[in-house]
């Protein structure tokens, strides 16, 4: 039982750390800005949506946990 323990921590840890480089990498990148990114502007009020982004991150989390899955079958 404790083995089993050690190994989901384990995954866990390498998890959060996968997760903490993304988000390194995706500070550097306009990953918030892109285009089709709905942007409302008026005198005292800005209403941002980003709609392709996170149509684009749904996509790449699609694709990468299909392939994880799928190895687990």
């Amino acid at each position: 039982m404790l083995s089993e323990l050690s190994k989901i921590l384990f995954i866990v840890g390498i998890v959060i750390i996968l997760i903490a480089a993304l988000v390194w990498l995706f500070a550097k990148t306009p990953i918030g800005h892109l285009p089709g990114d709905i942007v409302i502007r008026k005198k005292n009020f800005v209403f941002y949506f980003p709609i392709m982004t996170c149509i684009l991150l749904s996509i790449i989390l699609t694709l990468v946990l299909t392939l994880i899955f799928r190895r687990w079958q």
